[in-house]
């Protein structure tokens, strides 16, 4: 399943300089002024998931193999959208063409301004509140014009981006609690970022990263938390098949059955599936691997109507 997440907001709230933070490189014009996105910039985010690491290692120790099989994580497809402007929906800035672009994502990643800085012109900004609103009474606007799927009732997170000094453990719960009652929105919808801090991170290795989070008391970055929240929004899961030629993540939606995961590998193995041999993630790991699972009656054969759980380590039984 391709997870695509249209980051949208004014201009200059700090969009490109996420998208580039996300993308651990500047592929977008990250400028200080308006329209800087001209084209809407696309990168494929490898999603993080510290459990395939453990599975190709188990793997390789399995089938003794000289190093570890190739690691594929499921993928999120991040579009940086130009700002847009009061009057939008009526062509004003770049509208009409940026809101054909939110079309195209399965959800909106809402950037609102919550950060002060005198050197980063505030075009059509005001607040946060007011700056929230002239988005969405944009995307209604486009509704009342134009059939097909409501922008407005698109699923959307709401990304704070927030100064340096705000980014900590201690003052997250705050923000988050305070500027749910400002937009009129639950809490669950918003994350706290900071693009600058994000935009460092990228430039840190692995290791340094986690020991810049650990300083500021966060355990999970901005970026981790941004695609947890898209997932959690959309109600998706990850599946995961282990073997010596890949170890890998799928993404499917919660409540998928077995023949449907077969599906998200090739759609032939939809029609041709036979059974589905499932293990849990955490029974993978304690066995050591499907052989061991197999011989203490962990791994178990399910047909095509079984509803896959988050973190299941599945191999499939294909026919000719």
């Amino acid at each position: 399943m391709n997870l695509s997440v249209g980051i949208v907001g004014l201009p200059n709230v700090g969009k490109s300089t996420l998208f580039n933070a996300l993308l651990k490189k500047q592929q977008a014009l990250a400028a200080n002024y308006p329209f800087a996105t001209i084209e809407p910039n696309v990168g494929i985010v490898p999603v993080p998931d510290e459990r395939l690491l453990k599975l190709a290692e188990i793997t390789r120790d399995e089938e003794k193999m000289s190093a570890l099989p190739p690691i594929k994580p499921a993928t999120v497809e991040f579009v940086d959208i130009a700002g847009l402007v009061k009057g939008a929906s009526e062509g004003e800035g770049l509208g009409n063409k940026f809101l054909s672009h939110i079309r195209e994502v399965k959800i909106i990643a809402h950037v609102v301004r919550v950060f002060e800085d005198e050197n980063v012109i505030k075009e059509g900004s005001v607040d946060a509140k007011s700056d929230y609103e002239t988005i969405r009474i944009e995307l209604e606007l486009s509704d009342l014009e134009k059939k097909g799927e409501p922008l407005a009732e698109k699923p959307e997170i709401i990304v704070l981006n927030v100064s340096e000094s705000d980014y900590t453990k201690d003052k997250i719960p705050e923000i988050l609690q305070n500027y749910a009652n400002v937009l009129g929105v639950q809490p669950l919808k918003l994350v706290v970022i900071s693009a600058q801090i994000e935009s460092e991170l990228a430039g840190l290795t692995e290791d340094e990263q986690k020991e810049y989070l650990k300083d500021l008391g966060l355990e999970y970055s901005g970026l981790e938390r941004l695609i947890q929240k898209a997932y959690q929004e959309l109600g998706l899961i990850s599946f995961l098949t282990s073997g010596e030629k890949e170890v890998r993540a799928w993404t499917v939606k919660r409540g998928s059955t077995s023949v449907e995961a077969a599906g998200e590998i090739h759609t032939d193995f939809m029609k041709k599936f036979i059974k589905a041999e499932v293990i849990s993630f955490e029974d993978f790991v304690s066995c050591g691997g499907w052989k061991k699972a197999r011989e203490l009656g962990k791994a178990r054969l399910e047909g095509r109507d079984y509803v896959v759980r988050d973190g299941d380590v599945m191999e499939f039984k294909i026919g000719s």
